[in-house]
């Protein structure tokens, strides 16, 4: 028997990488495929407005079973069906649909993503290996391996040069209950005099994968879970991004900003001047 690559080894990202774009095509095939005309609402979490889908779930269960069949010591965290553990040292952190109301609404503008770490499941402490964020609509595919770079469709890519606030396109998104809402309309108004413009696409991965090809030159957002930053972050920062929270935490809930590094270091510090690591009114 051939004994298992080392955690973090080039045999072993390789491996996991590959395994990771396979897992988000097919899911992505399932949830093109199997989209109905009118996709109705299966459930809600955060609020009324957080939706789930049937689809949400019958794609996280497709993708569960792929690693179940292919490396069945592996612990999964997925956004519908949570944490299960395992012995292998690698979690895979999965998005089933990332950008579910765009998916309802049958906006283009949602993805699969799939990411494999090591330690544990949480952004400040993690090590990214792997990733695929898969565009479901238009089968756009980000791929990426820790130290291998980031690649759109088997093309390299890297992020756009730092230029001033004035002249960036700033990426954001804002969540789901009212008082958090609340809080980012300030945050957005304040910051919309100081860049080129704002755009909110809805699906966070699509957002840092995006400025990993150059289509955003910043972006930030308060409210991302694991499985929405996973798989884009390691993209992004393989692209040349920085990906970091505010007061010099690690990106993750409350906050993430990526871009260039000056790009970042300049909206870090504007994001800092306005709380927008809080719901404060």
């Amino acid at each position: 028997m051939t004994a298992p690559s080392p955690l973090g080894s080039p045999e072993l990202v390789l491996a996991l990488q590959d395994l990771a774009e396979r897992m988000a095509r097919r899911a992505g095939a399932l949830v093109r495929d199997g989209r109905p005309d009118r996709v109705a609402v299966a459930a809600t979490k955060s609020s009324a407005v957080d939706v789930v889908t049937a689809m949400d779930l019958a794609a996280e269960e497709l993708l569960r079973a792929m690693i179940t069949a292919e490396r069945p010591d592996d612990a999964v965290l997925g956004e519908e069906g949570g944490l299960t553990g395992g012995t292998s040292g690698v979690t895979w952190v999965l998005d089933p649909i990332d950008g579910t109301v765009n998916y309802l609404y049958g906006i283009p503008a949602y993805s699969v993503s799939v990411a494999a770490v090591t330690g544990q499941p949480d952004p400040a402490t993690w090590t990214v290996l792997a990733a695929c964020v898969h565009a479901v609509a238009d089968g756009r595919t980000w791929t990426a391996g820790r130290g291998t770079g980031a690649f759109l469709d088997g093309v390299p890519v890297a992020v756009n040069d730092a230029r001033p606030l004035a002249e960036s396109l700033v990426g954001t998104g804002f969540g789901y209950t009212v008082d958090r809402r609340r809080a980012q309309g300030r945050v957005v108004a304040s910051l919309l005099p100081q860049v080129r413009d704002i755009r909110r696409m809805g699906s966070a991965a699509m957002d840092l994968c995006t400025l990993a090809t150059g289509g955003l030159d910043a972006y930030y957002e308060r409210g991302l879970s694991p499985w929405d930053l996973a798989a884009a972050s390691l993209v992004a920062t393989e692209a040349g991004a920085s990906v970091t929270g505010l007061r010099g935490r690690a990106a993750g809930t409350e906050m993430t900003v990526a871009g260039p590094p000056a790009t970042v270091t300049a909206l870090v510090r504007l994001l800092e001047e306005q709380d927008a690591d809080t719901d404060r009114p």
